[in-house]
């Protein structure tokens, strides 16, 4: 745990600028640098955690009563699972990370109950998480599924093969199942660079891609009507928010979801 707390945890740094404090000095420091060097890029942060939560209660207003959440990070103000009951109450929740503090502390304010569970398993071994014992327990793979890689595939070098993530899962779920993402975009800017040079530098990944190459990463799965757009134009809540001008942090995150047909 000691090596852990001497660098900083994309899950803890995160969740920092969302105003959590389950951190480290490391993951503080890093996280105040985007906050006062970079101002305004904590947007990304924000409006990427406000379009994972939309897609997961589009998810369960479809019908979809099991998801995973690929990459959950550590919990928040409002969860995934919160959300997903309001119209599904009996849905069953899968939470992966592959960080154990994140895991931990899942554990102890997640999985309120039998139909909860937080799992520490890596997203690029797709089959070990599907083999794993408490996904089978939970997740019927012949009914529909909602699978959630907000800003997780952004973490999967080129080398990794991010597209075979999703393409392991499109081949194995059910018809009417759901597979949103959101990524971080390329972006030429003098803030954009920034930001991703420092991720590169602090985490020693973090991948910025353009919209063909996050397109895909979803694989034989079709993206929806509504494409791939800024995540705070996805799906809006606020119709104001699907036609203004937006910061050069709103156009760095970008989301999008599919269904199988």
């Amino acid at each position: 745990m000691r090596a852990r707390q001497s660098r900083p945890s994309v899950a803890r740094v995160y969740s920092y600028v969302l105003g959590g404090r389950d951190n480290y000095g490391v993951d503080k420091d890093l996280g105040d640098y985007f906050i006062e060097d970079l101002p305004g890029s904590e947007q990304v942060a924000i409006t990427n955690r406000d379009a994972v939560l939309r897609a997961a209660k589009a998810m369960a207003e479809a019908g979809i009563r099991q998801i995973i959440d690929m990459g959950c990070g550590l919990p928040a103000n409002v969860n995934v699972h919160e959300v997903v009951r309001q119209a599904q109450p009996d849905a069953h929740v899968v939470y992966i990370d592959d960080d154990p503090f994140v895991v931990a502390h899942g554990r102890a304010l997640l999985a309120v109950d039998d139909g909860i569970v937080v799992l520490q398993a890596d997203i690029r071994d797709p089959e070990a998480i599907k083999d794993d014992a408490e996904v089978q327990r939970l997740i019927n793979f012949d009914e529909p599924v909602g699978l959630l890689f907000a800003m997780t595939l952004s973490f999967v070098n080129d080398e990794e093969d991010p597209t075979s993530v999703v393409q392991y899962w499109a081949d194995r779920i059910a018809s009417g199942s759901r597979v949103y993402l959101s990524h971080f975009r390329t972006g030429n800017t003098r803030e954009a660079l920034a930001t991703a040079n420092k991720i590169l530098e602090a985490f020693g990944r973090g991948r910025f891609r353009a919209d063909a190459e996050i397109l895909a990463c979803f694989g034989t799965l079709p993206v929806d009507e509504d494409g791939l757009r800024p995540c705070i134009q996805w799906r809006p809540e606020r119709p104001e928010d699907a036609a203004r001008d937006l910061t050069v942090w709103e156009q760095l995150v970008v989301s999008g979801m599919a269904r199988k047909a």
